[in-house]
């Protein structure tokens, strides 16, 4: 494999797998601050308990996410020098702003929320929380600024062959990122939903598996009380499990709407700015209104000929890109010879194309992974979001059934709102190829603005250090995926106990020294 390829699976496996914590820290953060809220408000047991346990978590995948968002900052001058003199005038600004926030303001008001239990006064702690979780969402947005400037460059003038930012406002209020941000946000309380409606069940199902909890002949909940074999099963662990899942059912099916509504604007764009990406992610050969349910055929042959429709919505390709049924949206076939006139037929005779130089360019991306990903991400969303409605109606009656079936496929459809949030990402950074920075379509944009791929890679990097950096990075990221996956099951098991140790031992307990001192400012973090 070329260095380029190598460089771009590194980028691609680190990213990816980085982003599998981000959703989940921006949703959850916001989602405890609301329980720790309730908890202030109204002095309730089970509120103090929930902010407790979903903070423990919260704060693990918090810290694991941290460490692995690191090398992306590395991996800029390392791999990708070339795409880092382009684009660093531009993207100073925004990651300058994200750096304060991520590890300023998080770092600091988080801090102080996990050192501040029972020493700031309550409603100063709990302004801590929300500090850090807001500042989270608000460099999820800078982080997008940067993202969205690369599909759509505005706010900038080419000068000696770089794009120099004139216009900070413009880079800020990108319409690619006013529809990305929400989409993104929306997508990660879709995540968090999905979190606590699957560790909820299983906690609400462990309860009636060990008879704590029955069911009378009215088929409503009784409520019991954990013996010695049980500790801190108690009335208001029930509680915790039963108002978690509503919280995280009701989260999802909500979240799940607002991903929609703001996908279909960010696909009307996509059509409008990056034309090929969508045709792609149709397998849309010729032009045509009908949207593909289903696609068989060869998605990487070149001549995109024998692809076949089998299941299609007529009109509905029109309704997403015009919001009309009856436009026809242009094919791969039409739009080839528009990027050839536009962009050119062959990479330029260029030295920092290295190997290749002259060779013809491909406007068409990896329609596999364009088509498999655009249908993942809305499959596995609409799953969650139907498990979500689903879920609101089992547990009316306060719990849930004893199929310890039903209960797995709760546990694992944990995964489905991050295999769409991957799948999303996969899609969009993908189907942006060959560009690493993709021309400005508007006649009133910047059209001149754009870099290949082919041309972003560092060039003083060889074969063999990628190839020892790539193994490196997969190793580590691995040990790091068993590290937070054992802890995270550690805890989940555990339960609220697991976040309060109080609830179980008591200063007189010498078993592991759990809860002996209160004064530990760590003991939370434990």
């Amino acid at each position: 494999m070329e260095a380029l390829e190598l460089a771009r699976w590194q980028f691609g496996i680190t990213t990816v797998y980085h982003f599998l914590m981000v959703p989940l820290t921006i949703g959850l953060g916001l989602v405890v601050a609301c329980m720790q809220t309730m908890w202030v408000r109204t002095g309730a047991e089970q509120y103090l308990r929930m902010t407790k346990f979903w903070g423990k978590l919260f704060l693990i995948n918090f810290i694991l996410g941290v460490a692995t968002g690191l090398v992306q900052e590395f991996q800029f001058g390392m791999a990708w020098s070339e795409y880092s003199r382009f684009v660093g005038d531009v993207f100073g600004a925004p990651l300058a702003m994200e750096a304060l926030l991520a590890f300023f303001v998080e770092s600091i008001f988080l801090g102080l929320w996990i050192f501040g239990w029972d020493r700031l006064p309550k409603k100063l702690h709990l302004a801590t929380i929300w500090a850090a979780s807001t500042a989270s969402i608000g460099s999820a947005y800078f982080i997008l600024a940067a993202n969205s400037w690369m599909q759509h460059p505005v706010g900038v003038e080419m000068i000696d062959g770089r794009p120099v930012m004139v216009d900070v406002w413009a880079v800020l209020t990108n319409s690619t990122l006013l529809v990305a941000f929400p989409h993104t946000i929306f997508g990660a309380f879709a995540v968090a939903g999905g979190f606590l409606l699957g560790i909820s069940w299983y906690h609400l199902w462990k309860r009636r598996s060990a008879g704590i909890d029955t069911v009378d002949d009215g088929g409503k909940v009784v409520v019991g009380e954990g013996t010695d074999n049980h500790p801190g099963r108690d009335k208001a662990d029930h509680k915790v499990w039963l108002q978690s899942l509503r919280i995280g059912a009701a989260v999802a099916v909500v979240s799940f709407a607002g991903v929609a509504i703001t996908g279909d604007l960010q696909a009307k764009l996509m059509f409008e700015q990056q034309p090929m990406k969508m045709a792609a992610a149709e397998a849309a050969c010729h032009d045509g209104t009908g949207f593909s349910v289903l696609s068989v055929g060869n998605l990487g042959s070149d001549s995109c000929e024998d692809i076949t429709a089998v299941i299609e919505i007529p009109g509905m390709l029109s309704f997403m890109a015009n919001g009309d049924f009856n436009t026809e949206v242009e094919g791969v076939n039409s739009l080839i010879p528009k990027y050839e006139e536009a962009y050119g037929t062959h990479i330029p005779n260029d030295p920092k194309y290295g190997e290749r130089a002259g060779a013809a360019i491909d406007y068409v991306p990896v329609m596999e992974v364009t088509y498999w990903g655009f249908r993942i991400m809305i499959g596995f969303g609409a799953l969650a979001a139907g498990a979500a409605a689903v879920a609101l109606f089992v547990v009316h009656k306060g719990t849930v059934p004893r199929s310890k079936w039903l209960m797995r496929l709760a546990v694992f459809g944990i995964l489905a709102p991050f295999g769409a949030n991957s799948a999303g990402w996969i899609f969009t950074e993908m189907g942006r190829q060959p560009f690493v920075v993709a021309p400005n379509p508007d006649p009133n944009g910047i059209d001149n603005v754009f870099m290949f791929t082919a041309a972003a890679v560092s060039p003083g990097v060889s074969t063999a250090e990628l190839i020892t950096s790539l193994c490196a990075f997969t190793l580590v990221y691995g040990l790091l995926l068993v590290v937070e996956v054992k802890l995270l099951f550690r805890y989940v098991r555990g339960g609220v106990p697991s976040a309060m140790p109080e609830l179980v031992h008591t200063d007189d307990d010498d078993d592991d020294g759990e809860g002996k001192d209160k004064g530990d400012v760590l003991a939370f973090a434990y």
